[in-house]
């Protein structure tokens, strides 16, 4: 394993055995890799520098995967690897915009096996490296024992709320996430964009300017996510780099990232709301993931 690669194993979930496969789904391996601390500092959520650098880390951490495939069936245990996007067609509706959940949900599959828990905005957290890490899982029935879930929240939820005041999006709400509204951010020049692009050419009125669409900065973007996957499978993630959790954070971030433009006395009003109410007795979804978000 690589250096900042860490594995975890859990029992299976039921979509873990049955979405993906009936058979030698025993354990689920969880596998963590950190983000670059050096591209994270950069403070605006649309770089094109952080999207392929994290394109780079998760196909190491994808590599990874598959030597353990390797690895395990050498020993005679048949393994599955399943990446973080693995959606199957048969969940599409024929909307581009639709939400589509993958078929394992590694950041539930990753506290189940330890590595840390779910914040504000459902997004694992892990006390070395916050939010700022990348995810794979691998299948396999290999009898070894399990890790176990911690049990204490890192979240300090909405009276941190820094995700919710940095999300361009305004996706975050009280320990849920606006799914839609965040995927037009986190997959930026993905299948959603490219339709509508492709859209705009085919109801473009003349040739010049279906050519002008056709050569322009959109397509440009979308043709260079086609062929590396940057800005399709990665893209936004400033909720991540400016959570404080993580000893990274002061190390390496905290200069460069304790200002927060994006925030709005909106945002603020909103947070001293999900104060109020969790001071009240309401604390928004967070009951019933409990068991994921841990216990203050």
């Amino acid at each position: 394993m690589r250096r900042s690669t860490r594995t975890h194993g859990i029992p299976p979930t039921r979509a873990a055995r049955k979405d993906i496969s009936e058979l030698d789904g025993g354990r689920v391996i969880v596998l963590a890799k950190k983000l670059s601390a050096g591209v994270s500092r950069i403070a605006s959520w649309s770089d094109r520098h952080k999207y392929y650098n994290d394109e780079l880390a998760l196909t190491l951490l994808e590599e990874a995967s598959l030597e353990l495939v390797y690895w395990l069936e050498d020993l005679g245990y048949p393994a599955i690897a399943v990446p973080p996007t693995h959606v199957d067609p048969w969940r599409y509706g024929g909307n581009p915009s639709q939400h589509l959940t993958p078929l394992l949900s590694l950041p539930h599959a990753a506290v189940e096996a330890g590595l840390g828990t779910l914040g504000l905005n459902l997004q694992l957290i892990t006390p070395a490296y916050g939010p700022r890490v990348l995810l794979t899982a691998v299948l396999a029935s290999i009898a070894v024992e399990c890790d176990r879930r911690m049990e204490t929240a890192l979240c300090r939820g909405p009276e941190c709320g820094r995700c919710l005041r940095a999300c361009p999006a305004d996706a975050v709400r009280h320990w849920e996430r606006d799914w839609p509204a965040c995927d037009a951010y986190r997959s930026p020049h993905g299948f959603a964009k490219l339709t509508d692009h492709v859209e705009r050419i085919v109801a473009a009125q003349t040739a010049e300017q279906k050519k002008a669409l056709l050569r322009s900065e959109t397509s440009f973007y979308l043709w260079q996510s086609i062929l590396r996957g940057a800005g399709a499978i990665t893209g936004c993630r400033r909720c991540a780099d400016v959570c404080p959790v993580g000893a990274d954070y002061q190390a390496m971030l905290a200069d460069a990232l304790d200002a927060i433009p994006e925030d709005t006395s909106a945002k603020a009003e909103r947070l001293a709301d999900m104060i109020a109410r969790e001071t009240g007795g309401d604390a928004g979804s967070r009951p019933a993931r409990e068991r994921w978000i841990g216990k203050r």
